[in-house]
């Protein structure tokens, strides 16, 4: 939109005029230019318009709805005048600046009380100050009461266009920071909305500990004011967790890492509900301004299935050990009738033994999980060890977790490679070892079982049920394979894993 659209009619526009001058009045209010009353620059301009036109008065003024404002002024008292005094309003819808040279012989302003008055004004030149937009906002001017017959040199007009092009970029940066702060405060009021509308407990504090910020979850859930410092969150935690929490949380934020923790929070009703509260330190781009920012989540549903879960896991553990036991009883009453059936029943109760121990290895009755290769491997041998310090089966090298579904598999390769060694090699007599070498191979893990000090075996060429239960435990349900060579020093085994088949 130009400057000549805000004219008149009889200037050809096709808009009404009075919709354009509320097109204008919005263009002059998106500046918010209160702020810029006897702005340093602005006076700065004025000052030096007065010193380079030869008169003693200066305005920038912007002209509102009903008066003009000057936003600076050199030799003139007023703030503001009504509007249909203003000769600015006329100058700021001309192409270029404007020169009453003897406001007593101009038609448009001989009757102005601005001329007729005390004010005695004479002489106006104004340079139109025009928005981006092509919006006429008022005018950059200089007067006296004296009338100039010659008027402005091309070199003061010039400057005047150019301190008027100042005035704008002074107005401009105004308006475009109000508008970036405009932006900041609807992120700030988006995020804040988004961050109050999350489940879970935000906050933010600095450098120090102090508490600068919660989102309304706080209060809904814990039904009080949000705490200041560290030690104000004292009285909500449980005294059975609360010094253990703070003292992870001291040492957490001296050292500046991330903080994580499991705890019972007192809720708005009294009661108390496990939480997860984490904590992350943050610094600015340059490295300094450190922050922290917290989370804290209700996971006491979570916290009480998992209790229900390990509670019927604990009693799931206890009726499996009580099947081995029955099937252990159950082959010792039976080999008391058929006792030719004596060696199978002894090799079956060898391996439900062995698969109890693997069993309460992954699921204890204390409830705590153990979860080592190795040391279900060391559990599963124990059996064949003359004494705690003299271990017959040695067990070295790298270690994996393993899962509880991984634990059977394991447990029946191992125990058929002891006590096939039992019966024909290293450990069927006083002397004889086995040693196991576990090696980590990328996605695969590598174990080497080597028997030394046996009797001299050799392979019989027959492939038995414990060779087929060997091959399809390790490659069906570990993703591996196995080899089996045999030396006059005894058995070799090498025997592939994958890590997916134990991992949890």
């Amino acid at each position: 939109m130009k400057s000549n659209d805000y004219i008149s009619e009889s200037a050809g526009t096709a808009f009404h005029p009075q919709v354009m001058e509320d097109t204008r009045l919005r263009v002059v209010d998106s500046f918010s230019s209160d702020a810029l009353e006897d702005d340093t620059e602005l006076r700065a301009i004025v000052q030096f318009a007065a010193k380079l036109c030869g008169a003693p008065a200066a305005t920038i003024t912007l002209v509102e709805e009903l008066r003009q404002r000057f936003l600076a002024k050199e030799g003139l008292e007023e703030r503001e005048t009504p509007r249909e005094v203003s000769f600015c309003a006329h100058a700021m819808v001309e192409p270029d600046l404007m020169e009453v040279h003897d406001a007593t012989k101009d038609a448009r302003f001989a009757n102005n009380p601005m001329v007729t008055g005390e004010k005695h004004l004479r002489y106006y030149a104004g340079q139109p100050l025009v928005s981006d937009e092509g919006a006429p906002l008022g005018a950059l001017c200089v007067l006296d009461t004296d009338p100039h017959p010659h008027g402005l040199t091309a070199l003061q007009r010039e400057g005047m266009q150019v301190l008027a092009q100042a005035v704008m970029r002074r107005l401009n940066a105004r308006r475009a920071n109000l508008q970036l702060m405009r932006e900041i405060e609807d992120r700030e009021d988006r995020l804040r909305r988004m961050i109050d509308g999350v489940p879970t407990i935000a906050w933010s504090a600095d450098a120090d500990g102090n508490f600068d910020y919660f989102n309304r979850r706080w209060e809904e859930q814990v039904g009080t004011s949000p705490p200041k410092v560290s030690e104000d969150w004292r009285q909500y935690v449980h005294p059975d967790d609360a010094e253990k929490v703070f003292a992870d949380w001291y040492e957490a934020f001296n050292r500046g890492e991330e903080f994580e923790a499991e705890y019972r929070l007192k809720q708005s009703d009294g009661s108390w509900a496990w939480v997860l509260s984490l904590a992350v330190p943050v610094t600015d781009s340059q490295g300094g301004n450190l922050r922290w920012f917290g989370t804290v989540t209700n996971i006491d549903e979570v916290h009480q299935a998992l209790e229900q879960r390990d509670m019927l896991a604990r009693e799931l553990s206890h009726r499996i050990k009580n099947i081995f036991a029955v099937v252990i009883g159950l082959a010792s009453l039976k080999v008391k009738r058929a006792p030719e059936h004596e060696p199978f029943a002894r090799e079956l109760t060898d391996v439900m033994r062995a698969l109890g121990r693997a069993h309460e290895f992954v699921r204890p009755e204390s409830g705590v999980v153990q979860e080592s290769l190795k040391g279900l491997l060391e559990s599963l041998f124990s059996p064949y060890a003359h004494s705690e310090e003299e271990k017959r089966v040695l067990v070295t090298g790298f270690d994996a977790e393993i899962s509880p579904r991984a634990a059977t598999p394991l447990a029946l390769v191992f125990h058929e490679l002891a006590t096939n060694s039992a019966k024909y090699g290293a450990l069927s007599n006083e002397t004889g070892t086995v040693t196991l070498e576990i090696t980590d191979d990328g996605s695969m893990i590598g174990m080497r079982w080597v028997e030394e000090g046996g009797p001299k075996i050799k392979a019989s060429g027959e492939e038995g049920f414990g060779t087929r239960l060997l091959e399809m435990s390790v490659s069906g349900q570990l993703g591996g394979a196995i080899e089996r060579k045999f030396h006059e020093d005894g058995m070799v085994a090498a025997i592939t894993i994958a890590k997916s088949a134990i991992a949890h």
